[in-house]
C-alpha cells in the first residue's frame, strides 16, 4: 500500500514552504470531478495559459480541461471517435485525449499523484531533497513539470534517443536532464541510473513510476471514471462497453483498465507493446520507435490479474500513420475516403504511442469480432507537438508524401489483421507476473511476500490501494486547510 504515515516536523515544513509560495494541492475527487474545484481557483485559472509554470495549474490535472491554450475553463471529457473509414472496424473506438493537459500529455497526472502523498506527510523535504524522474518520455515530463508547480527541484532521465523536442523542453524545466545510452526500449539503463544516483546522491529521492503504486491509483479513481464518463455520454440503446486497449509502459495507465472491468463485467482489457520488442508476447527484447511506452521487463504496477490479451503493434505502423494523419497528402486522402472533415482536423492530437495504441484497439475489435454495438477505448496519451522532428526525419529519409503513399497506407490500417493478438490464460496471466521476480526482487530489492501478495491475495492487495484514495484527499484536504490559515 503507499505508505501514509507522517513525519510531522517535515509536514510543518512544508505547509509552511507552500503558504509562501501560494500552492494549493487538489484531491483525487476533485480531478475526478472538476466541479468540485473552489470557484476562487476556477476564476484565478482564466488568466493562466495552460503550460503556464503557475502552482494553480495542477489543478488542470484532469481530464476535463476545455481545449483552450490559455485561459479554459472545465467542460466534458476531452476524446476523439474514430470513424470506420478510419478503423476499418464496426466497433466504435474511443480514445481521450492527452493534448488538453498541461505538458500536453496526461502523466502529468500520475506525477502528480506520485508526488503529492510525500508532500503531505512530509516525508520529502523540496529544501534538501531532488525529485528524480526516470521515464522514456512523457513521465518525466510530467515529473519536472509537477515539480516546478510544487516548487521541488528535479532530475529527468531517459533515453538519449528520444525526440528533440523532448530534450529541448526538459531543459527549461527540469534542474538537471540525464540522457542515458539507448532508445525506447532501454528501459534497464534508466533503472541503472537511479541505482547510481541512490549511492551517490544523498538528495536524490526516485520516483520510479514503473513501481510507483500511486501511479496506477491515479488512473484507476480518475482516468477509468473519465472513460465511464464519456461512456455515458455518447452510448447508444444496446451499446456495451467492451474493451479497452492500451500501452504497457509504466502499466499505470492500465489501472483504468481495472477500473472497467469493475464497473462493466465482461470488458476485455489488453495491453499494445511494440512487435519489435515483444516482451509479454514473447519474453522477446530488442529496439523500437514507439516513443513512450518502454520495455524488457514487466512494471511492478501491471496487475496482471486484470490483463485479459497481449497485442503485437509493428512500430513501423505508427510511423507510416503519423505521416498519413499529418501530411497535407495524406490528410487529402482520408477526406476523399470518406472520413469526417471534424475527425481529420483533430487527428494531429494524436501523436506516435497514440497511434499505436489506436492500432492495437482496432486489433482488440477485430480478435474479438466486436460489432456497432461494441465500444472500444484507448489512449492518445500527446499530440504530435512534441514530434514535428520525426516528420521531418521521415521525409528527409523517404522524400515527400504524396497521394499514392497516402493511398497505400490507407489501404493497411484499413486492412489491419489479428496477427500478434495473444488472448492471455490464467497459466499466461501468471508466468507473466512471475517475471516481475527477476527485475523488481532481485535487482531493485522488492519484498518476495509482496510480489506474492499481488497475485494470491490480489482482491485485498489491488482493493485496498484502490480505497486509499480517500485517505488521501484527507491528508491534502488537511494540508490545504493549514496552508491557507
Amino acid at each position: 500500500m503507499i505508505d501514509l504515515n507522517v513525519n510531522e516536523i517535515g509536514r510543518k515544513k512544508n505547509i509552511q514552504r507552500c503558504k509562501e509560495k501560494e500552492i494549493l494541492l487538489p484531491t483525487f475527487a476533485q480531478m475526478r470531478d472538476p466541479a468540485l474545484i473552489p470557484a476562487s481557483i476556477k476564476k484565478e485559472l482564466d488568466g493562466i495559459g495552460l503550460w503556464d509554470v503557475h502552482p494553480r495549474n495542477l489543478f488542470r490535472v484532469n481530464w476535463h480541461n476545455e481545449p483552450k491554450e490559455a485561459g479554459g475553463g472545465f467542460g466534458d471529457v476531452n476524446f476523439v471517435e474514430l470513424p470506420s473509414s478510419i478503423t476499418g472496424c464496426k466497433a466504435r473506438i474511443i480514445g481521450l485525449v492527452g493534448k488538453w493537459f498541461p505538458t500536453g500529455a496526461h502523466k502529468v497526472g500520475a506525477a502528480y499523484a506520485c508526488l503529492a502523498p510525500e508532500l503531505v506527510t512530509g516525508r520529502f523535504d523540496p529544501a534538501t531533497k531532488k525529485a528524480v524522474w526516470p521515464s522514456t518520455g512523457n513521465y518525466c515530463r510530467g515529473g519536472a513539470y509537477i515539480s516546478r508547480l510544487l516548487s521541488c527541484p528535479s532530475i529527468a532521465i531517459l533515453p538519449a534517443g528520444m525526440s528533440r523536442e523532448r530534450f529541448d523542453w526538459l531543459k527549461t524545466m527540469a534542474d538537471e536532464v540525464i540522457a542515458t545510452p539507448g532508445c525506447e526500449s532501454n528501459v534497464k539503463e534508466i533503472f541503472d541510473k537511479c541505482a547510481e544516483l541512490e549511492k551517490t546522491r544523498p538528495d536524490a529521492v526516485i520516483f520510479n513510476q514503473f513501481d510507483q503504486l500511486p501511479n496506477h491509483l491515479w488512473h484507476y479513481q480518475v482516468t477509468g471514471p473519465a472513460m465511464a464518463e464519456v461512456f455515458g455520454k455518447v452510448a447508444k440503446p444496446g451499446d456495451h462497453l467492451s474493451g479497452v486497449v492500451l500501452s504497457s509502459g509504466s502499466a499505470g495507465t492500465l489501472g483504468s483498465g481495472s477500473y472497467l472491468r469493475d464497473k462493466f463485467p465482461g470488458c476485455h482489457v489488453a495491453v499494445a507493446e511494440a512487435l519489435q520488442c515483444p516482451t509479454i508476447l514473447e519474453n522477446g527484447f530488442g529496439d523500437h520507435r514507439i516513443e513512450g511506452i518502454g520495455d524488457k521487463h514487466i512494471p511492478w504496477i501491471h496487475n496482471l490479474r486484470d490483463t485479459d490479451a497481449a497485442i503485437g503493434v509493428d512500430d513501423e505502423l505508427p510511423m507510416r500513420f503519423i505521416r498519413l494523419f499529418n501530411e497535407k497528402a495524406g490528410v487529402q486522402a482520408l477526406l476523399e475516403n470518406g472520413a469526417p472533415a471534424t475527425v481529420v482536423d483533430k487527428l494531429d492530437w494524436l501523436g506516435i504511442s497514440s497511434v499505436g495504441n489506436l492500432i492495437g484497439a482496432i486489433k482488440l475489435a477485430k480478435y474479438y469480432e466486436l460489432g456497432e454495438h461494441d465500444v472500444v477505448f484507448t489512449m492518445f496519451t500527446d499530440s504530435m507537438f512534441m514530434y514535428q522532428s520525426r516528420l521531418a526525419e521521415m521525409n528527409a529519409e523517404r522524400g515527400p508524401y504524396d497521394q499514392r503513399q497516402a493511398d497505400r497506407d490507407i489501404d493497411r490500417i484499413l486492412g489491419l489483421s489479428v496477427d500478434h493478438v495473444f488472448e492471455l490464460s490464467q497459466v499466461d496471466k501468471r508466468r507473466i507476473h512471475n517475471l516481475k521476480y527477476f527485475t523488481w526482487v532481485e535487482q531493485r530489492s522488492k519484498s518476495i511476500d509482496e510480489l506474492r501478495a499481488q497475485w494470491d491475495d490480489y482482491r485485498n492487495y489491488w482493493g485496498g490501494l484502490h480505497n486509499q484514495a480517500g485517505a488521501l484527499d484527507a491528508l491534502i484536504e488537511d494540508f490545504n486547510a493549514e496552508v491557507l490559515r
